[in-house]
């Protein structure tokens, strides 16, 4: 193990020196692939399939050790501090592992986690929560870091009232027409929506990239569909449309 990765490492640090395209990358210049490459991974681990898996998280090993290099010839950093520093995270915040702290469920893991954060020098729990994370992700990991000190409702039955009001107050700015209240007021919909599904346990993110894959496949049957019949769907009703959808839901009963 020790030997491959010294291998692999040698190997990324011999493309910066050899590679034309390697040599000119910067943290900045790759730093959205690594983006993709994280979310091609994700999708591996949705589809299940492990052969990709492997595959994707040596693409993502090879960014960390990347931009390791790239601040090693910059003098900021090297890889052994990355890990050594990622090593010391984990003992300190886990000290029912390898400390004398007493943990009796997952809650209370979570509830230190935060609680260690806040010691490191974090000036708030909220603190970490990555600026470009997408917008439904981040309002789960808000809500989630705010719930771990209290700050939720009691129960769903309560989450699910205020996403009610919110629906309510929704329903009366359409009715002004003023588009920036309007904006808002869907927007605070979609954050009590998360809210709720929390105390479902539902990762928002999660549930509609489903709902999107699922969307795909069916309106996808449908130009399939049309397309047999030598139309597009620019040239068919909303009707015909409707119905192919319709079947579509009995057929890919699996999406």
């Amino acid at each position: 193990m020790k030997h491959v990765f010294e291998n692999f490492v040698e190997i990324v640090k011999r493309l910066r020196k050899e590679c034309p395209w390697d040599k000119e990358q910067t943290h900045m210049s790759i730093r959205h692939n690594l983006l993709e490459e994280t979310y091609e991974t994700i999708e591996t681990i949705e589809e299940n399939n492990f052969t990709e898996l492997k595959k994707e998280l040596g693409d993502i090993l090879l960014h960390v050790v990347m931009h390791s290099i790239i601040a090693e010839e910059e003098k900021k950093f090297n890889l052994e501090e990355v890990i050594q520093l990622e090593i010391e995270k984990l003992i300190r915040r886990h000290p029912h592992i390898f400390g004398n702290v007493k943990v009796n469920n997952v809650l209370e893991v979570k509830q230190n986690w935060e609680k260690i954060k806040l010691q490191e020098g974090r000036n708030s729990i909220l603190d970490g929560v990555p600026i470009e994370l997408p917008a439904l992700q981040k309002a789960f990991r808000i809500q989630d870091k705010t719930a771990k000190i209290g700050f939720q409702w009691e129960n769903k039955d309560d989450a699910w009232k205020k996403v009610e009001e919110e629906i309510s107050e929704f329903q009366n700015e359409v009715k002004t027409n003023d588009e920036n209240k309007i904006e808002e007021e869907f927007g605070d919909i979609l954050f009590a929506l998360v809210n709720y599904g929390r105390y479902l346990n539902i990762n928002p993110e999660n549930a509609l990239r489903k709902t999107n894959k699922k969307f795909i496949s069916r309106f996808s049957f449908i130009e399939s569909e049309l397309k047999k019949i030598g139309k597009k769907v620019d040239e068919s009703s909303l009707e015909e449309m409707d119905t192919l959808w319709n079947k579509a839901k009995k057929k890919l009963k699996s999406f």
